[in-house]
């Protein structure tokens, strides 16, 4: 890099063009820095789009993981179908110790028509008659029974219309846990995804009382995990309905399993990685730290798989002895957790024949190693940052002389407190109005270049309140994001790309929403969804923007104003140039650029913009979306950029 550091040597070519009008751009012709190929990607909190989002699966509370039996509320999203009695129990004989409880069925004597229960899913089932969907469920009779038949498992709407069904033979002598499977094709697609998956039997089975357990509904996957990820089909082809939006923003990370649904609320209700590998009936789930159940069907080994058939690259973090509740462990507590670090690290990368985690993995289908750099150690450990001092030296100084290979990040604020070993790597996270992160775009420009690289993990126009940042609506607080909350993002980031000689990643958080709850536990985030729909926001055309128009060089140019309104970063690779033209003003800006070099005559501009107010929502999902057009330049040029605009330049090189 030009003199260490590209605000020194930007600032000199500042200098000497000082004379020109405030808003001409002089570019130099010689990058200063590369721009890190981890540069651009993805944050997933576990807020609201885990299970029933981006995990394929459903059927809500398909387990009974971590109710009450007995209690009314443990059968949430199951009701009965026709007089059929059921209630959720402490099985005597489980299915596993992991899955202690099961849905007993009785049917009445005397029973007529179809009797049994149904799931409503995930505030609604997709039914989609290009899908073939895969069915399971465990049964077993507590007392043998005369009984031989069928069970009828179906897609039907609502009102009782079905779309699909399937015969699964039923046993009354099976006494105990056996699986059975069924495919269900739809022979239409309805428009209302106000549908149910249901279990129900003839009139022969009354009298009769069946135990179930481990229900299971997905439809096709991506990329045919098993136990994968949501898409849809259209056209013969797969397309990601929830994956497709994140490819569309090409991210080189994925950020696992995130944020605060790591630390639990108490050391015993942490994620626990080996609780989420394995079969499914081995996985006894959590009370995440966002007030709901998490399956942990989305595990350690899917997160993995994901990431390499998405081609991003995994940053993992490892819980490092905080919990939710404020408690930090003593140090003398920590050694059994530190080898759980170590035991998950080797989970990913280590050996089989020299780790019993590495030789867990290989049990399940992976022998080789999965790629991975990046681990953080914790989450926002600047809420117990005291603590942190002998946590971050007693699990950094293990796992680096376990893995030296590795990149560790620290979570604590950058340098305060001292930590030893000296952080490498520190990950930042900022959630603010929109006029703070356009007035914060030089945020990294005077951090020493000391050795030390800057993660910045979560980030997000939060509030136009900067009193109440994580207040109600009626408070500012955002329900979407707005144009002018994520031109704001736009202008922030502009300072990644001049400071990418340190900033070596960033991801917006949260990633995704489901609309469909009600029951919001984060606003905003970048992509809500439902059970049939994904709806992208302002942020996230922002982001995509960026991502795919990231270049691999950073070219120094004349300074903005940090307090000014027009922002911009200039980056190329062998073919193109890219300009990022921020306009954080409610009038239009004439800016004139000046090329060191010739380009061609053509080129594009990506422009996204619209009234400050503006979101994308479920029910105006497309308000706002990016415009492209063919426009003439030259070495010098004008362009007049539209009000609250990201405008992103591509010029081919001649």
């Amino acid at each position: 890099m030009l003199q260490g550091r590209v605000g020194r040597a930007a600032a000199l070519l500042g200098a000497a063009t000082a004379a020109l009008a405030a808003t001409t751009v002089v570019v130099n012709g010689t990058a200063s820095h590369a721009i890190p190929s981890t540069l651009y990607g993805q944050m997933f909190e576990d807020i609201n789009g885990g299970d029933g989002g981006l995990y394929a699966e459903l059927l809500q509370n398909r387990a009974f993981q971590q109710v009450t039996p007995g209690d009314a509320t443990a059968l949430y999203a199951w009701a009965a179908v026709n007089g059929g009695n059921i209630t959720v129990i402490a099985d005597s004989d489980p299915v596993s110790s992991a899955l202690p409880n099961s849905l007993q069925l009785t049917i009445p004597s005397g029973a007529s028509g179809s009797v049994g229960f149904g799931n409503e899913g995930y505030y609604g089932i997709n039914v989609n008659s290009s899908w073939t969907y895969n069915a399971s469920f465990y049964y077993r009779f507590p007392e043998a029974s005369d009984f031989s038949g069928d069970a009828t498992v179906a897609l039907q709407s609502a009102s009782g219309e079905v779309y699909a069904s399937a015969q699964i033979p039923i046993s009354g002598s099976q006494t105990t846990w056996t699986q059975v499977y069924a495919q269900l094709t739809p022979s239409t697609s309805p428009s209302s995804t106000a549908n149910n998956f249901t279990v129900t039997f003839n009139s022969s089975a009354a009298g009769n009382t069946i135990n179930f357990a481990m229900f299971s509904l997905f439809p096709p996957t991506f990329k045919n995990r098993a136990n994968g990820m949501r898409i849809d089909v259209a056209e013969a082809r797969y397309i990601a309905l929830l994956t497709l939006q994140i490819l569309l923003m090409r991210p080189s990370f994925f950020r696992l399993p995130g944020g605060n649904n790591l630390e639990g609320q108490s050391a015993a209700t942490r994620w626990i990685w080996n609780n989420t590998v394995g079969a499914l009936v081995d996985r006894p789930g959590r009370v995440g730290d966002w007030g709901y159940i998490n399956t942990d069907g989305l595990g350690l080994l899917e997160y993995l798989y994901w990431c390499e058939d998405m081609e991003m690259e995994p940053f993992m973090a490892v819980w490092a002895g905080y919990s939710l509740d404020g408690t930090s462990l003593p140090e003398d507590e920590l050694a059994p957790y530190i080898q759980a670090a170590i035991d998950q690290i080797n989970f990913v990368i280590g050996d089989p024949s020299d780790s019993s985690a590495a030789a867990l993995r290989a049990s399940l289908g992976r022998e080789e190693p999965f790629s991975l750099t990046y681990v953080e150690v914790g989450n926002e450990d600047f809420f117990a940052s005291e603590s942190y001092i002998y946590r971050w030296r007693d699990f950094a100084g293990n796992l680096t002389a376990a893995f030296p290979q590795l990149k560790f990040i620290a979570t604590a604020y950058p340098f305060n407190p001292i930590l030893d070993p000296t952080p490498q790597q520190y990950d930042n996270h900022v959630y603010q109005t929109p006029d703070w992160f356009a007035e914060n775009s030089f945020y990294y420009d005077d951090f020493e270049r000391n050795g030390t690289y800057y993660f910045q993990g979560e980030y997000a126009v939060t509030s136009t309140n900067a009193s109440d940042l994580y207040g109600t609506t009626a408070d500012g607080r955002l329900m979407y994001p707005t144009i002018q909350g994520s031109i704001g993002e736009a202008a922030y980031m502009t300072g990644f790309e001049r400071n990418a000689d340190i900033v070596f990643a960033a991801s917006y958080a949260p990633l995704l929403m489901n609309v469909a709850d009600g029951a919001y536990q984060w606003t905003p985030n970048l992509v809500e969804f439902d059970a049939a729909n994904a709806y992208k926001s302002t942020s996230f055309y922002v982001q995509q923007l960026f991502s795919l128009n990231r270049g691999t060089e950073y070219l120094p140019s004349t300074l903005p104003d940090p307090s000014g309104t027009v922002f911009w970063s200039v980056t190329s690779d062998s073919s193109t140039l890219a300009i990022k033209l921020v306009n954080y003003a409610n009038t239009t800006e004439d800016v004139t650029f000046q090329l060191p070099f010739a380009v061609s005559s053509s080129a594009t501009v990506t422009v996204l913009t619209g009234d400050p107010t503006a979101s994308n929502t479920p029910t105006n999902p497309n308000l706002v979306t990016p415009t492209t057009t063919a426009v003439t330049i030259a070495q010098a040029f004008n362009y007049t950029a539209p009000a609250y605009s990201l405008s992103v330049l591509n010029i081919e090189l001649s």
